[in-house]
C-alpha cells in the first residue's frame, strides 16, 4: 500500500488508547492507527459490519451474529449465488444482514477471497501440526 505522511492532532485519551493497543499487540502506533481508521471507514461504508479478533487475525463479521462475512459468502457461492437458498441456509439472519454480507463482499472482494482461500487450505494434517490440542484423536 502506498502511504503519504499527514499531520494529525488527536485527543490525549485516544493517543493513550492507541498506545495501549500498540503495546498489547506488539505493533507500532501508526500500524494500529491505520488498522483502526481502515476498519472505521469500512464500517461506515457497510453498516452492520464489525471487526473481531480470532485465531486468524481480525475479520469482518456481521454484527451481533458471530458469523464472519467470508463464511456467509462461501456459503452463498456454494449455493451458486442463489439468494433464496442463502436465506434458507441462514434462516435466523434478516434480509438486511444478508445484504450487508453481500455488500461488504462487493466492496472488498479481495479481502473476502483471501479469507475463503485461507480457510480452504486447512486440512486435518495442518490442524494437527499447527493446533494439536484441537485435533486430538477421539477414542
Amino acid at each position: 500500500m502506498t502511504t503519504i505522511q499527514k499531520s494529525l492532532r488527536i485527543p490525549k485519551e485516544i493517543a493513550k488508547a492507541i498506545d495501549e493497543l500498540s503495546e498489547a499487540f506488539g505493533q507500532e502506533f501508526s500500524a494500529v492507527t491505520i488498522e483502526l481508521l481502515t476498519e472505521a471507514i469500512k464500517m461506515r461504508r457497510c453498516p452492520a459490519i464489525v471487526f473481531a479478533d480470532g485465531p486468524s487475525g481480525r475479520r469482518a463479521r456481521l454484527a451481533a451474529t458471530g458469523l464472519d462475512v467470508w463464511e456467509v459468502i462461501a456459503t452463498y457461492r456454494s449455493l451458486d449465488g442463489d439468494p433464496a437458498r442463502l436465506r434458507q441456509a441462514y434462516p435466523w439472519l434478516s434480509e438486511a444482514q444478508l445484504r450487508a454480507a453481500l455488500g461488504y463482499c462487493a466492496a472488498y472482494p479481495e479481502e473476502i477471497d483471501r479469507r475463503i482461500a485461507l480457510n480452504e487450505r486447512w486440512s486435518e494434517e495442518r490442524l494437527r501440526a499447527q493446533h494439536p490440542s484441537l485435533a486430538v484423536d477421539r477414542p
